[in-house]
């Protein structure tokens, strides 16, 4: 039987007629506990769900970020290679990429946000064969004009390329920290720092990777000894580079990355599909015979007397020659084209009597006009002159010849005018050809103007270098950007009478190893034994010349006998008997064995853009030992030179490669690869080998 329990005033009545037993009330009490237990399972299933789509969320923009053997993040990319090995790695400096922004359609990964804002930024991947990845890369700005800068790892391999340096070492050597400077063509005889005359945006690695920087990009180039990276980078502020007229200041690094099998594999495939090659080979002769330059035996002080005297002489004792070069000056002011009366009393007589005696004579010829030539008012009224930034007034320059202005190469005027100056004398007296000096953009003024705006003032160097184009046969030029195309010979830039690697006698083979490397092959190593100026000399046996270091001359002498052309200057006969004897055994040594090898090959060069003068690791690409070598090289494949390039030294220390070597004395080397240490090779031989096949 029920009894009711009043309930007390302001008391809520209970469901169920009551408060509830006691029983309930235990029972509500322990329930508390599993209620907890199920919220917090909820809160930890709820967390691992949440984890594990962050996790798949990681995981697809981890397989988003990745594409053939790269893999990219916020901070950078690396390349592997088959085998798994990282053989590239780039890293960003200006910027870090918002990876939510980034997206992968088939072979493209794109990414429309950085750090700094809004930018166009893709990675596009081709496969052009079985051994080659490449990827095209751009990281470009559209808010922010500051620079974009990217950081190339050396990731423990070699580097070659870039551009030729007063002190040139092979492979590059990273020293000390260089914030990044334009990278345009500069005169490394006035400017040791700067980089030279002859460069390419072109840089190779052992690891088998190549790298091309697009010629769109305002290019300023660093490194870092300390974190052992090239700093590229792309910047038009503080910077001589113009963005194209009617566009913004806005900043683009983009560049190609290609990946091959081996370090000679892949620079055929990038010079084969990137790099202009020349339509013809120069003459034959000058690649056979010596040429013979007035310029470091009489510098500015010849005359026709001398001229004379040097042609008999060079007969006198014996030598051929593919033609003489008058050099600096025969002219009365510098930017005329007519012979000073006073130094070339008989201009044509002297043409016809070298002519009668079997010489052919080119002249020396720059982009200068002297502000004291009768031609400079000629200029100024024509307006052939490269202009101050208004365009009003000329803009004078400063150049090692006094002060003056230099013809706008832009103005299809100033060039049809510089290139009937040229016609007019060579039809005169019948000159063979020109030896174009000068020509980099560091003679043009810090600001200036031209009628056809340069966004990069290296095209004003390919624009001089054309102006060879029409006397190529035997035309000389010390410049080349973009210029592979110019069939002439390419002079590496003057060196001093020294043994070293600044502008010395061991700099020569790492300069025509990285121009060759850039695709410049017809190449004059410069005049043997040096300039000989004042400061690198000694008396000579008259007691009045100045005269390189007799050992050096010889050394200098027998390495130009195996490159593709020789030049004299300083003539064997200012020495000894010994000096004439030496001589006169490696140049026809030079026509005999290595000219039409040279030849050869140069015919080659047209189709392929090979090197006539290679690396020892063209053959032996997976000979780690080979990548160092800087004193050695290859003329072809099956021709390896070894000089000494010490002085005091009768003897040097040779590495064969594996193969079949005969060397120059008739001994045969098999298998290797093999170290020949203190090789003896007296001052009168170069050892070289051939290889057996």
């Amino acid at each position: 039987m029920y009894h009711v329990v009043p309930v007390a005033p302001g008391e809520p009545q209970r469901a169920g007629g009551g408060g509830g037993s006691p029983l309930k009330k235990k029972r509500s009490h322990e329930g508390r506990p599993l209620v907890a237990v199920s919220l917090l399972g909820c809160v930890l299933v709820l967390a691992a769900v949440v984890a594990w789509c962050y996790y798949s969320a990681s995981l697809r923009k981890a397989q988003l970020l990745k594409a053939e053997l790269l893999e990219l993040d916020k901070d950078g990319f690396v390349i592997h290679n088959q085998a798994g090995a990282v053989v590239f790695s780039m890293t960003f400096r200006s910027g870090t990429l918002d990876l939510d922004s980034c997206k992968k359609e088939r072979n493209i990964m794109s990414c429309t946000r950085s750090d700094s804002g809004k930018l166009n930024f893709f990675i596009q991947t081709v496969r052009l064969k079985d051994t080659v990845m490449c990827y095209r890369v751009r990281w470009e700005e559209l808010q922010s004009k500051r620079s974009v800068e990217h950081a190339m790892a050396y990731n423990d391999s070699h580097w070659y390329g870039g551009a030729e340096t007063a002190t040139q070492y092979w492979p590059i050597r990273i020293q000390g920290e260089e914030e990044p400077q334009p990278f345009i063509t500069s005169d490394v005889y006035s400017n040791r720092k700067a980089f030279g005359g002859i460069l390419e945006r072109y840089w190779l690695s052992s690891n088998a990777t190549a790298i091309k920087i697009n010629d769109s990009v305002p290019f300023h180039l660093g490194w870092s000894e300390k974190d052992r990276t090239l700093r590229f980078q792309a910047r038009y502020e503080d910077s001589p580079f113009r963005p194209p007229e009617g566009q913004q200041a806005l900043p683009e690094l983009s560049y190609r990355v290609c990946v091959g099998s081996d370090v000679t594999s892949i620079h055929k495939y990038m010079v084969r599909r990137y790099f202009p090659k020349p339509i013809k080979v120069p003459s034959p002769e000058v690649f056979k015979q010596p040429l013979w330059s007035t310029w470091a035996l009489h510098k500015t002080a010849v005359t026709q007397e001398k001229l004379l005297r040097y042609a008999a002489d060079i007969t006198k004792h014996g030598f051929t020659c593919s033609h003489l070069e008058l050099d600096d000056r025969y002219t009365a002011d510098y930017g005329e084209f007519d012979f000073d009366p006073q130094k070339f009393p008989n201009a044509s007589g002297m043409f016809d009597e070298l002519r009668e005696d079997g010489f052919q004579v080119s002249l020396w010829t720059h982009p200068f006009i002297n502000y004291d030539s009768v031609n400079f008012g000629v200029g100024v009224e024509k307006g052939l002159f490269v202009r101050e930034p208004s365009g009003e007034l000329p803009a004078l320059v400063r150049w090692w010849n006094g002060v003056g202005g230099i013809l706008d190469f832009t103005n299809p005027e100033a060039r049809e005018w510089y290139s009937s100056q040229l016609r007019m004398i060579k039809a005169r007296y019948g000159v063979t050809s020109f030896k174009f000096d000068a020509g980099e953009t560091s003679y043009l003024p810090r600001q200036f103007s031209t009628l056809v705006p340069l966004s990069d003032p290296s095209t004003f160097t390919r624009l001089y270098a054309e102006m060879a184009i029409p006397f190529s046969e035997r035309a000389e030029l010390r410049v080349g950007y973009q210029s592979q195309d110019i069939s002439c010979f390419f002079r590496i830039i003057d060196r001093d009478s020294v043994w070293g690697y600044e502008l010395g006698l061991k700099s020569i083979i790492p300069t025509v190893l990285t121009i060759s490397i850039l695709g410049y092959q017809f190449v004059l190593p410069d005049m043997i034994g040096g300039n000989a100026y004042p400061n690198r000399t000694v008396a000579g046996l008259d007691g009045n010349s100045l005269l390189p270091d007799r050992e050096l001359y010889i050394r200098w002498l027998e390495l130009s006998a195996f490159m593709p052309a020789m030049q004299f200057s300083i003539p064997p006969w200012a020495y000894d008997n010994e000096v004439v004897q030496i001589a006169q055994k490696f140049t026809a040594l030079h026509e005999s064995l290595v000219a039409p090898r040279v030849l050869e090959l140069a015919g080659k060069v047209l189709d392929t853009g090979d090197p006539i003068i290679r690396p020892l690791w063209w053959i032996a690409k997976d000979d780690e030992a080979t990548y160092k070598i800087d004193s050695q090289f290859l003329i072809g494949d099956d021709l390896m030179v070894a000089p000494v390039l010490e002085p005091g030294k009768q003897e040097r220390d040779i590495y064969l490669p594996a193969g079949h070597w005969k060397s120059y004395k008739g001994e045969h080397y098999d298998k290797g690869p093999r170290y020949l240490t203190d090789y003896p090779v007296d001052l009168d031989e170069v050892a070289y080998f051939t290889w057996v096949h």
